[in-house]
């Protein structure tokens, strides 16, 4: 095992050691060579030949330079995000097995699928982060497919049966099931289908453009299954347009429970035949496959099956 010493730093067969990691994340986040070094305990003469060797290393420009301060180069911005979610994942494992278990810190980065991010998660994130005030937190609501390693997520929220993927870990966070709603308007003024196998000849509000998407399958208690069909006029590409298109009154919706509840509650919808519902849909919390799980990740997922089971 080869170590080559240049100083302020040790590259061991190669590899770049922590402390040129923080000497250069210094220098990034105060703009000057100086007052980095000086953060790290290092002379301008030590910091900067620290920057000059890294550079060789990665055989790329990290840094602009300029007379009086720094700024980081495209390379150098990419290097630097990695550096900086490196450095806090060392401190967030130490931490976690310390005994004066430290609070979580950083910035916990979710992408969460639009409808269920905004009704369900985002309350409970807020909830999160007043118990927890060093900890900041990037959310992004999208119904796209995300590769959570490529775009630094820390955790994904997805709703649905998962494709396989050995580099993430899927753990089941709670379930839910679509029901059939109408508004009172709508029910007043078109009636109450007598029947499940009914609603067909009412005005469907349906998800998706596809042929397939107007067929709604549900099943009883008692395992009776229908599949309701028939009108299919309106079509829209956002579950919740449907949900306000229901309340106003445009029609009958097949909606997920998480995202009508308030509006049964408020009594702006009404559930019909409540015995019969969709297929039950899994809601997973997904991270990339690590030894050791950031404590901001693993709090936040507790917090959530805690949610959810209670």
């Amino acid at each position: 095992m080869s170590i080559q010493k240049f100083g302020t730093g040790h590259y061991l067969n190669g590899e770049i050691d922590l402390n040129t990691m923080r000497a250069f994340v210094a220098i990034a986040e105060t703009g000057s060579i100086v007052a980095g070094g000086k953060a790290m305990g290092l002379t301008r003469s030590a910091a900067g030949k620290s920057l000059a060797r890294l550079e060789a290393h990665l055989c790329t420009r990290l840094l602009h330079r300029t007379t009086r301060t720094v700024s980081l180069t495209a390379d150098g911005h990419y290097f630097y995000e990695r550096c900086v979610q490196i450095l806090t994942d060392i401190h967030e494992a130490e931490s976690s097995i310390r005994q004066d278990n430290a609070q979580p810190k950083g910035t916990l980065r979710i992408t969460v699928t639009s409808a269920f991010g905004r009704i369900v998660i985002l309350p409970l994130l807020n909830a999160f982060l007043q118990k927890w005030p060093d900890l900041d937190a990037e959310i992004s609501f999208t119904d796209r497919l995300v590769d959570l390693v490529e775009e630094g997520f820390d955790l994904g929220i997805r709703l649905g049966e998962l494709p396989y993927d050995s580099m993430m870990i899927a753990r089941p966070i709670t379930r839910c099931r679509p029901f059939i709603y109408a508004s009172p308007d709508y029910l007043h003024n078109n009636g109450m289908p007598e029947n499940i196998s009914d609603v067909g000849a009412h005005q469907r509000l349906i998800y998706g453009f596809h042929s397939g998407s107007g067929i709604w399958q549900l099943k009883n208690n008692d395992g009776e299954e229908v599949f309701v069909t028939g009108n299919r006029r309106l079509r829209f590409d956002s579950g919740e347009a449907i949900k306000d298109a229901a309340v106003e009154g445009m029609g009958i919706a097949f909606l997920p429970s998480f995202l009508a509840d308030g509006d049964l509650h408020k009594k702006r919808l009404v559930k019909l035949f409540p015995t019969f519902s969709g297929k039950e849909t899994p809601i997973n919390a997904l991270y990339p496959s690590r030894r050791h799980l950031a404590a901001k990740v693993r709090l936040f997922i507790d917090m959530l099956t805690t949610h959810f089971e209670g």
